[in-house]
């Protein structure tokens, strides 16, 4: 009996509300909605409790360490669906969640209303809401002072008069008591700055970019040589400048030309074969120059409007330091040589990230990171990290978040799709993509519809690039300038983050025959070229980032549509903006045949001016010629050995 009268009594004091189908949540509030400082977050759920009660509800937020809520209303659209929208503006960690509560003075209003309507005596209705008066409290000055105000107006006359005014209503809102407030759970949210979402990035190899040859080929760069280039990358339009590895080199198995098992004298290896005695993850390697030189570096990128991304490698040479001073954050095998990785990466050593002092290397890695945040580096391309535990990447992430609200994370792996997406679920800013195998207009649709519609839209933020030194796409290997720009723009266009990796610019394309990797690569031998190699396309690249920078639609991803194009080998999409309303539309050549194409446009419609139009006409953007929308679109050709991409802006 008695358990049954205790199961009774815990269900009467339930929630009075049920708050369902919360948008946005990534897994149900397990892992952190992402957005950009400044950004809005529209938030919408479904509210009701039982009977004809007036509901309402609020989307309460705050920092993560913050203790004080900050609290916008909901709106009902109908159908008990409700929307709020808040607007955080630093970059860091959020909470928010949704509160529902019974808005008695207002059910009591609308009750009254109703009987008025009908012909009923509200005499005894109005002593009733008289009384509700006399349990507001907390009420600002002149609220209090209104709702005073109106109670005395009742007294004297009698009249229900003054209880049912609309400001009374108003005051009484935010002023009286509410005893079955429900609240959601706490959904996080993470904020980024807006380079996480939007950035041109040029991925080089800092000992390649010497331009003394008096030496002959194969001098080793120094990072002044680094800063002598920064003019010219800002020059293409880019804004990020990002480094592979730039520790020093283990010697033990270290790598030849093309890969080779061993070096021959003078080779200067993998530089993700980090750490040698002269250092592990928080050494320069000596032959790019001192920390001096490379906080110089970091001021030259500032001052061109460059940021410093760096390669951060959960890895090492069996040469690295910590192999001697801390041997059980590695496996040994029983001849007590280290385990190191299989071929072809037998230079490179996986830590034990489960060892018994695991909490120490953890630790270590951190702290390399938090050595070069220091340096002046703002942006870490996490490499090889599908090989380090997912509960290593949700804790440094966090503590690094935590520390430094601005760093971004980039997840650069081509893992298994899941774990690309799981590792985005985690907390970086941004991911690689399977863009670079993704070449068939089906495909691309395809695949760019996954990663902008929910709830991938929520978390996964993708960084196109279009070749990175493990990966010289077929496509590229033809060497045709109207592939290369083609797959640039894109890059450039489909997405608000994409990259290059350096020699892209000059068209290289040399591969190892039948597969995907570059013949020669610099990831095991020293290059020095001329930059200004006849054929390049460097003022291609420099005309879509200023397009790119013109056109707040472009600075973003997810709000991406196809648009019906009749031909199989052209492409064709629409990117929109809100704020400030920006509509491009996009034309970009699969194959090199020239075309002629109709572009239907006939139920496309644009923001102006906060309504809805039909587009009129479309301005190229590289010449700024207008065209007529007619008969419910365009006729367009495209010769792609001028121009594979044309690119319009909306008019209405």
């Amino acid at each position: 009996m008695n358990k049954t009268i205790q199961t009774v009594e815990s269900a009467a004091a339930g929630s009075a509300f049920l708050i369902e189908d919360v948008y946005p949540l990534v897994d149900g509030g397990r892992f952190a909605v992402k957005r950009i400082a400044g950004e809005r977050v529209e938030v919408w759920a479904d509210i009701y409790r039982d009977g004809d009660a007036v509901v309402s509800a609020a989307l309460i937020w705050r920092r993560e360490q913050d203790r004080e809520w900050r609290s916008e209303p909901m709106i009902p659209h109908g159908n008990d669906r409700w929307s709020g929208v808040f607007t955080p503006v630093e970059p860091g960690p959020y909470v928010y969640a949704i509160e529902a509560w019974t808005d008695e003075f207002a059910t009591w209003s609308h009750g009254v209303a109703r009987k008025q309507r009908l012909g009923a005596d509200v005499s005894l209705d109005a002593v009733e809401g008289a009384g509700l008066l006399t349990k507001a409290h907390g009420a600002r000055q002149d609220a209090a002072a209104l709702i005073i105000r109106q109670c005395e107006g009742y007294l004297q006359t009698g009249d229900v008069t003054p209880l049912l005014a609309t400001e009374l209503g108003e005051a009484m809102a935010q002023s009286q008591p509410r005893p079955d407030l429900t609240r959601s759970p706490n959904f996080p949210l993470i904020v980024d700055r807006d380079k996480a979402r939007f950035g041109a990035w040029y991925q080089m190899m800092p000992r390649s970019q010497s331009q003394d040859f008096s030496g002959g080929a194969g001098r080793h760069g120094t990072l002044r040589d680094c800063i002598a280039r920064v003019p010219d990358i800002a020059a293409m339009g880019f804004d990020v400048l990002y480094f592979t590895p730039i520790h020093p080199i283990g010697h033990t198995s270290r790598k030849g030309r093309n890969n080779a098992p061993v070096a021959t004298a003078g080779e200067p290896g993998s530089p993700y074969a980090i750490g040698s005695a002269e250092g592990g993850h928080d050494a320069l390697h000596p032959e790019l120059g001192t920390i001096e030189d490379f906080r110089a570096l970091v001021a030259t990128c500032l001052e061109y409007g460059l940021e410093l991304a760096l390669d951060f490698a959960v890895q090492c040479s069996p040469d690295h330091p910590w192999l001697t001073q801390h041997p059980e954050w590695f496996k040994w095998r029983p001849d007590r040589s280290v385990r190191t990785a299989d071929s072809p990466y037998s230079d490179i050593v996986i830590p034990d990230f489960a060892s018994v002092d695991r909490s120490g290397l953890w630790n270590a890695f951190r702290d390399a990171m938090l050595f070069w945040i220091d340096q002046g580096v703002t942006i870490f391309a996490i490499d090889n990290h599908d090989t380090a535990p997912l509960a290593f990447w949700e804790w440094l992430i966090s503590d690094i978040r935590r520390r430094h609200p601005q760093v971004i994370l980039f997840s650069k792996t081509f893992a298994r799709p899941k774990l690309m997406k799981g590792l985005a679920k985690l907390g970086f800013a941004q991911s690689f993509t399977y863009f670079p195998w993704r070449t068939a207009k089906w495909e691309l649709e395809q695949y760019l519809g996954e990663l902008t519609r929910y709830p991938e839209r929520d978390f996964y933020r993708p960084n196109l690039f279009v070749s990175t030194p493990d990966l010289l796409p077929y496509h590229l290997q033809s060497g045709e300038p109207w592939a290369f720009k083609s797959r640039v723009a894109l890059a450039a266009t489909l997405s608000g983050s994409f990259g290059i990796y350096s020699g892209f610019e000059l068209l290289e394309h040399q591969a190892v025959p039948g597969r995907e990797e570059y013949l020669d690569s610099e990831k095991y031998e020293i290059k020095q070229r001329d930059w200004n190699k006849p054929g390049n396309i460097k003022p291609y690249i420099a005309a879509l980032n200023r397009i790119r920078n013109g056109n707040p639609a472009l600075r973003q991803t997810a709000n991406l549509r196809f648009l019906g194009i009749e031909d199989g080998e052209t492409i064709a999409f629409a990117k929109e903006a809100a704020d400030p309303a920006s509509t491009i539309i996009a034309v970009i050549a699969l194959s090199r045949r020239a075309r002629e194409s109709w572009l239907p446009l006939g139920d496309f419609t644009i923001d102006a001016g906060g309504e809805r139009r039909h587009v009129t006409a479309l301005e190229n953007l590289l010449t700024g010629e207008q065209s007529r929308i007619e008969w419910g679109g365009i006729k367009l050709r495209i010769d792609p050995d001028r121009d594979p991409a044309l690119l319009f802006r909306c008019l209405a």
